[in-house]
């Protein structure tokens, strides 16, 4: 399996043995004009725990991560299908940047399952539901932003719209706002200590990607 310009990149630091360091990340602008700048020292710990997931997903005899390529923009979480040692997650077809994204995701759900998230999300060792999915969701934002400031990937409206909006102070908004039909309790309770964040959430985005978020669009 293929996993992208972006896994390429990542392959020969994988290697090494010298230190892990990125190039300064350059700042990147839409077509708003909205800006995204990122710290290199940072981007210095996300490249670390890309590379080793990157790695794990390749040599692993453990499990499986399967891709199958869609049609049309598809986020992460649309038709994730987790089994005992195999994750399966969407892929945008002839998108390759974003293939290792996507696959770090189901790479994050499937070592939850298999009793490893403690190795894999150290700072959520012990999330489920919401929170667990928040978990996974925050990583992917960073590890595409790792791309999009360091590596010059492509820019791809789904997960620059999370990249943004985590960068924004916006994940739960995005999250609660994209999947409607999930995280009911969950949501509830954030509505009850945000008041008007929804709000705030759907004017930024509106101002910066000149549309609905999703979940208020039409399909």
């Amino acid at each position: 399996m293929s996993l992208g310009l972006l896994a390429l990149a990542l392959v020969p630091a994988a290697c090494s043995s010298g230190p892990r360091s990125v190039s300064e990340p350059r700042p990147v602008i839409i077509y708003s004009g909205a800006r995204l700048r990122v710290e290199q020292e940072r981007m210095d710990s996300v490249y670390a725990w890309v590379t080793n997931e990157q790695l794990n997903i390749q040599e692993d005899p453990s499990f499986w991560v399967i891709t199958l390529p869609t049609i049309g923009e598809t986020y992460p979480w649309e038709d994730l299908n987790v089994r005992e040692d195999s994750v399966s997650v969407r892929t945008p077809m002839g998108v390759q940047d974003t293939e290792l994204v996507y696959m770090i995701y189901g790479h994050l759900h499937l070592m939850a399952t298999m009793g490893r998230q403690e190795e894999w999300l150290p700072e959520a060792p012990a999330a489920a539901g919401y929170d667990l999915e928040r978990a996974i969701l925050s990583r992917t934002a960073d590890a595409w932003i790792l791309g999009r400031t360091v590596f010059n990937t492509e820019p791809y409206g789904p997960l620059d719209e999370l990249a943004y909006a985590k960068e924004a102070g916006f994940l739960d908004a995005f999250i609660f706002t994209a999947r409607p039909d999930e995280f009911a309790s969950n949501r509830a309770e954030w509505a009850r200590g945000n008041p008007g964040q929804m709000e705030r959430y759907r004017e930024w985005f509106l101002d910066t990607f000149s549309q609905e978020p999703p979940g208020l669009r039409a399909n």
